[in-house]
């Protein structure tokens, strides 16, 4: 009657309609899905595959008709790439068959384990751990790490260069003339073609404590242990001026485009004009000791002075009475100063056999930047001015000399020769070489920067080529 055709084992009577209420949210959130309600109206669950996230990611190849010369090297990159990407499993699907079916990984869940397994995307690749920044063609692969030679292309005997920490006796002028003291005299020696001339000579009662060229490279002062302080012509040899003023001897002297500063051991500053007939024109007081680094910035606006009373002073034309700086952080004395020319501001200073360590300076607020244990006492600094780099000498215990990248401060290379402590540094005009001298009576040159343009090597020929001569 019903309309209703059933089987021949069930009756009408067997068959009940009953009414469901409308679904809340109460319901809906206690069940999910209706194969897992319990209900007798309950089906197969067919799952949304359009949800997916595997076709964001090509992960199916579709196998191309004509496969031109290049395919071969597609396919090894893209494998190479899932392999990188995703793991091994994926990878393999690309190397199925054509026309097999590429749902062997569809609906199967796999949990990822952050571990360090190979499946695991983050884990080494084969091709080195920066493989997968250069797969993504993100940073170009890491530059090779530049090459430093390690021993000297030329050695020089100076004999009688004096083993003090406090002295100041190798100067590189920018017409590429060495200066160096050596017991009671001067010497020039000429890197162009390796002539000698003797400079000055003090007499018996007097010797050479400080030597330092003007910027302009034709004239250079020279400190006394009594003292004073002398302006040589030396293209001509001859002194044209003699200044007093200090108590004690003169073991650091610095240029700026018209001012000399001398620093000595009765712990004063004075700022010398050749253009007025003063002996000096000003006098800086701040130190509790001897003062044995003194550096004017670039700009000739600031001078930095170390002392070795542990103290870094920063002064400048306007404060000639009191510092603008007064930095405490060194445990020892401060010899070692060198400003970049890379950064206006940016100082750096070197301490002592107690303190062996580097620290860098913003002058316009007194803030450390940071701080360098170097293992061994900071002798000198200088700034290279073609790269962003700085190289230090060093005394107790270690006698080396190292060149340091900035501001990272990784090791770029580190130097050994001299058997005793390496408390002399210049460089050369061109800002390629240096030389070292120490208490063992040697100059060393070394070849350590690159050229401001591209990196060239010095021609070890001429009077580069290795050996060992006198300049005296």
């Amino acid at each position: 009657k019903s309309g209703i055709i059933l089987p021949a084992t069930m009756s009408e009577t067997s068959l009940r309609l009953e009414s469901f209420p409308s679904p809340t949210i109460s319901n809906l959130s206690a069940s999910s899905s209706p194969s897992r309600s319990g209900s007798s109206c309950s089906d197969r669950f067919i799952p949304c595959r359009s949800s997916s996230r595997l076709h964001t990611f090509g992960l199916i190849d579709k196998a191309s008709p004509v496969k031109d010369r290049g395919s071969s090297g597609n396919e090894v990159y893209s494998n190479l790439l899932k392999t990188e990407l995703f793991g091994t499993d994926f990878a393999c699907s690309s190397d199925s068959p054509a026309g097999a079916s590429p749902s062997t990984n569809m609906l199967r869940f796999k949990t990822e384990h952050h571990s360090s397994g190979q499946n695991s995307p983050f884990s080494p690749s084969i091709l080195g751990s920066d493989s997968s920044r250069f797969i993504a063609g993100g940073d170009t692969p890491p530059k090779p790490p530049r090459k430093v030679p390690k021993t000297p292309h030329k050695v020089l005997d100076a004999p009688s260069l004096q083993d003090d920490f406090y002295l100041n006796l190798v100067d590189w002028s920018s017409q590429n003339v060495l200066a160096v003291g050596l017991g009671t005299s001067v010497y020039l020696w000429s890197a162009t073609n390796s002539k000698v001339t003797k400079l000055c000579d003090l007499g018996p009662n007097d010797s050479v404590c400080s030597v330092q060229w003007t910027r302009e490279g034709s004239y250079i002062s020279v400190g006394t242990d009594l003292g004073q302080v002398q302006v040589w012509d030396a293209g001509q040899c001859k002194c044209i001026r003699e200044m007093g003023g200090h108590q004690m001897r003169t073991g650091i002297l610095t240029w700026s485009s018209r001012i000399l500063a001398s620093g000595s051991r009765d712990r004063s500053i004075l700022l010398h004009d050749l253009r007025v007939q003063a002996d000096h024109v000003g006098k800086l007081v701040g130190h509790r000791s001897e003062v044995c680094g003194l550096k004017w910035s670039h700009d000739d606006r600031e001078l930095a002075s170390g002392g070795n009373d542990n103290q870094l002073l920063v002064w400048n034309h306007h404060s000639h009475q009191q510092p603008v700086l007064k930095l405490t952080e060194h445990v020892a004395a401060v010899k070692a100063i060198a400003w970049s020319p890379h950064q206006n501001g940016l100082l750096a200073s070197g301490g002592g056999t107690a303190d062996r360590c580097i620290r860098f300076w913003n002058t316009a607020n007194g803030n450390q930047l940071n701080k360098i244990d170097t293992g061994s006492q900071v002798c000198n600094l200088a700034w290279s001015k073609n790269v962003n780099e700085i190289v230090s000498t060093h005394g107790y215990s270690q006698n080396q000399i190292m060149i340091w990248k900035y501001p990272s401060m990784g090791k770029v290379a580190t130097l050994t020769g001299h058997s005793l402590r390496v408390l002399y540094l210049a460089m050369s005009p061109d800002g390629q070489t240096i030389v070292t001298g120490a208490g063992d009576e040697t100059l060393r040159f070394w070849s350590v920067f690159p050229s401001a343009k591209a990196p060239a090597s010095v021609r070890e020929t001429g009077i580069w080529s290795s050996g060992r001569s006198q300049i005296r």
